[in-house]
């Protein structure tokens, strides 16, 4: 921190009043006894115990110790994590997340690199690499995959969403007050160096995401920050049974109703599972859920102000809907990889080894060529890898079919075996 010179730690974080004043409101109900707010609990699996839901969670500060809070009604807010899509020397270090970079900065107020590139596509982009910009990183270049101008070829759309007009263009101006070059249309395709980032190649695509013959061009850098987009996070409503269908940006999003619930009684979602919008929309569905919720459990109808809400979210899922569209990456971004391209980091499965067994072995899912090849075996049971290995092996119009685990995230057997005592009892 000192490093940085921070002062005001706080501006780092965007909506930074939105949150204390949230964070105000919860405290006075929690004093009045009607709230129980449990922090530190991880949920890694949700079962059915009569008429309510049980939650398995891990707690403790290495998640040895667990809990089974019990509820009648369920609402999923789980949230995203950032795809990637992996490129010659992607396992350097000094390559990390761009979702990651900022997380570091706003909680460590840690800088990857002092000359970072940002690259992948999406508006999170420009928020990242101003955010570097301003804590003093220097940010020769901002990569952006996809095509800007995609977004005026929908103005109503633009017309109903001023505020995110608004922030965009914020956005361009604060990367042109710190000299970030912005590149559209093109991507990193390989990253240089020995024992960490040195450099990186950024060449143009075409529109399917193909890179063009000779347009590398090398960067000097000592960090990359890199993401393609969003994706919801949906391994605790997957292991529900809850139906998805394929989002605009190819990724696979929880179906809901109009009053957001999901297509298991008793279970409704909000936010970034029903498709990445921002912070706002999840805001608008995080109050219609709970007003859903409550007219559920009083067996009443939704209060009238659910109807301005509804319209605000049919305005912001517009804006999110063209937002995947334009970020979507393209059937062609594997032809940046090479035979020796690492695409599952945790078993160093490379993308020849998963060309191999499509080709000679028949893998034709992400599921056989785990089988195969190992890729998607190891500790991130595919989350990482899952949508670079479904590309490889899959056709490029096939719709996105998620993984179903039947855990959320790695569980210590002790809390296996006490969840499995408690049910017995």
């Amino acid at each position: 921190a000192p490093g940085l010179g921070a002062t005001r730690p706080e501006a780092l974080h965007h909506g930074w009043g939105t949150f204390t004043a949230l964070t105000a409101r919860l405290d006075r109900h929690r004093a009045t006894g009607r709230l129980r707010h449990l922090t530190g609990h991880q949920v890694w699996a949700v079962t059915r115990t009569g008429e309510d839901w049980t939650l398995h969670a891990l707690t403790g500060p290495d998640g040895d110790d667990g809990a089974a809070p019990r509820a009648r009604r369920l609402v999923l807010a789980t949230g995203a994590v950032e795809r990637q899509l992996p490129f010659p020397g992607w396992t350097l270090p000094g390559v990390v997340g761009a979702a990651g970079a900022q997380a570091m900065l706003k909680s460590g107020l840690v800088l990857p690199g002092r000359r970072v590139v940002v690259a992948g596509s999406g508006p999170l982009l420009q928020a990242v690499a101003l955010s570097l910009a301003r804590a003093g990183a220097r940010v020769p270049a901002l990569v952006e995959a996809a095509d800007y101008g995609a977004y005026a070829r929908a103005p109503l759309t633009l017309a109903a969403n001023p505020g995110r007009l608004a922030e965009g263009v914020r956005h361009r101006a604060g990367l042109a007050r710190y000299g970030v070059r912005m590149l559209t249309h093109r991507a990193v395709t390989a990253v240089h160096g020995t024992e960490r980032v040195e450099g990186v190649t950024v060449s143009r695509i075409d529109r399917a995401w193909r890179p063009v013959p000779g347009s590398g061009r090398r960067i000097d850098c000592d960090a990359l920050a890199v993401g393609h987009g969003l994706v919801p996070q949906l391994d605790v409503a997957l292991g529900l049974g809850c139906a998805t269908r394929t989002g605009t940006d190819g990724s696979a999003v929880l179906e809901v109703d109009a009053r957001l619930r999901t297509t298991v009684p008793g279970v409704w979602a909000a936010g970034e599972t029903g498709g990445v919008g921002g912070v706002q929309l999840a805001l608008a569905e995080g109050e219609l859920a709970a007003l859903s919720v409550i007219a559920d459990a009083r067996g009443g109808r939704v209060p009238a102000r659910a109807g301005a809400l509804r319209r605000r979210r049919s305005r912001m899922r517009g804006f999110a809907g063209l937002m995947g569209a334009v970020h979507r990456p393209g059937p062609a971004w594997t032809g940046w990889l090479d035979p020796d391209t690492e695409v599952c980091r945790c078993e160093e499965v490379t993308v020849g080894t998963v060309r191999t067994a499509v080709a000679e072995l028949g893998a034709g899912d992400t599921r056989t060529a785990k089988l195969l090849t190992r890729a998607g075996m190891g500790w991130c049971q595919g989350r990482t890898c899952g949508f670079a290995v479904r590309a490889l092996t899959a056709p490029p119009d096939a719709d996105a079919l998620p993984d179903r685990r039947p855990l959320a995230c790695p569980v210590p057997l002790a809390a296996l075996a006490r969840a499995a005592r408690d049910e017995g009892e």
